[in-house]
């Protein structure tokens, strides 16, 4: 099982399909994103890419099979640190991102932090903040979270994330929900906790997934402007995926294409795959 041993610990499990010009996957999740996530997703990356590319999967830490790590809040700094460390283990100098949901704003920070390392970025249903929205949307995720800690206990943490096995919004199961779910020596470490001093991590994770000062969460507005490389941007349709948000990424970033292909999964899949498999090979070099 491929993974990358960080500095603190952090055990980064990641998959490679296909051979050819790399491609790092970035999945949607509420507390980051997993390989898992891509499976009910309009279209599965791995599949459509495999043929003609080198495709890197990777669950980011406490998600899927990335259980081991220190009990630290979200960090978007670290999150594109272990990214940078799966490129590095795999040789690969350069790769386009392909991302979604939540995996854009790692995907436009792994690009402001090694902006030679990203040949492309495809943001499938970026998210970000514009007037249909507002930070509360994204902070009111976690607090039923809360809400269940000091209901329940740990216990009742612990019992919703076995039963649920993820992170979603609205459910109580938490940031660390998978981890909780697949680790027992991690249970056992939150439950020597208090109740508050685990709601106090909730919202630590919370802030550092969706912090305030920016629409865009990971990287400054105004960096956006000069974004380092080519971006294909397929537009949202919901409070945390507003249409705006992608709009605004296409009227700002200098070399950066809408994609209008409709929400309804069949239509989507017929003229998006196309669409990204044309823009990833306009984009590799020769």
């Amino acid at each position: 099982m491929p993974e990358t041993v960080r500095p603190d610990g952090a055990r980064i499990h990641y998959e490679v399909h296909g051979e050819g010009f790399p491609v790092l996957l970035l999945a949607d999740g509420a507390a980051g994103g997993g390989i898992a996530s891509w499976q009910t997703n309009f279209y599965h990356p791995v599949s459509e890419l495999a043929g003609r590319f080198r495709v890197i999967a990777v669950d980011q830490r406490h998600v899927g099979r990335s259980t081991v790590a220190p009990f630290e809040p979200f960090s978007y700094e670290q999150s594109s640190a272990d990214m940078q460390a799966v490129l590095d283990d795999l040789g690969a100098e350069q790769a386009h991102v392909v991302s979604a949901g939540t995996g854009t704003a790692l995907a436009w920070r792994l690009a402001h932090d090694t902006p030679a390392r990203v040949r492309s970025v495809v943001s499938q249903d970026p998210v970000g903040l514009d007037d249909t929205n507002t930070l509360g949307t994204f902070l009111g995720e976690y607090d039923e979270a809360m809400r269940l800690t000091r209901a329940e206990g740990l216990e009742g943490v612990i019992a919703a994330a076995q039963a649920q096995g993820h992170f979603a919004p609205g459910n109580g199961a938490g940031p660390y929900a998978a981890r909780l779910n697949a680790d027992p020596a991690f249970r056992d470490e939150i439950l020597t906790l208090r109740r508050e001093r685990y709601v106090v991590s909730v919202v630590r994770f919370r802030d550092g997934i969706w912090p305030q000062g920016s629409a865009y969460f990971s990287v400054p507005e105004e960096w956006m402007t000069g974004f380092p490389a080519p971006l294909l941007i397929l537009p949202g349709n919901d409070p945390l995926h507003p249409e705006g948000v992608a709009k605004r990424l296409a009227s700002e970033v200098p070399n950066a294409r809408l994609l209008d292909a409709g929400y309804d999964a069949g239509d989507r899949r017929t003229e998006a795959v196309p669409a990204i498999v044309s823009f990833l090979d306009e984009n590799t070099p020769r």
